[in-house]
């Protein structure tokens, strides 16, 4: 399956955002590929507010099943939340259970003006009522496969396909 080129649809994502950015939008990105698009955007857009950055891992109604991620990295909301326009940033859109945890998150720090969500890739399967405002492209992909977006040692981004049983067990 040829996948579509990353930097491209980071491009379009970036043009689509232009024109919703005001002086008390932020930006929150979810670890990992969020953040790293949030980065990107951020700079991109030139967004006032500081970036935001969420780690959902305490916040998944998964928790209990899949325990702690081992690289769980500290949330930083170094804005006032409170009558802010958020965009939340992430990689791949799938179920919306991230999207949750995030919104779960977020609402801890203080009550937003309003939560849009901003991805670079929708696959669809959604399980929750989520749905992003801003999106590089939909991809449908068979349930046995994952979506990563990775980031190389030169900063570029890109897609990479995995089989969901071998990915989830690294």
């Amino acid at each position: 399956m040829q996948l579509p080129d990353a930097e491209l649809l980071l491009a379009s994502l970036t043009a689509q955002m232009r024109p919703g950015i005001a002086a008390n939008t932020a930006l929150v990105g979810i670890y990992t590929g969020g953040v790293w698009l949030a980065k990107r955007l951020y700079r991109d857009l030139e967004v006032t507010l500081p970036l935001g950055t969420l780690d959902v891992s305490f916040y998944r109604d998964d928790f209990g099943q899949i325990g702690l991620h081992p690289q769980v990295k500290p949330s930083d909301i170094p804005f006032e939340v409170e009558g802010s326009h958020i965009i939340l940033v992430d990689d791949v859109l799938y179920t919306g259970r991230t999207i949750r945890a995030a919104i779960n998150e977020l609402f801890d720090y203080g009550r937003p003006a309003s939560i849009r969500l901003a991805a670079l890739i929708d696959r669809g399967g959604r399980e929750l009522p989520v749905a992003a405002q801003y999106v590089g492209a939909e991809l449908a992909l068979p349930l046995d496969k994952m979506l990563a977006l990775e980031k190389a040692t030169d900063g570029k981004l890109t897609l990479s396909l995995y089989n969901k049983t071998l990915r989830d067990n690294e």
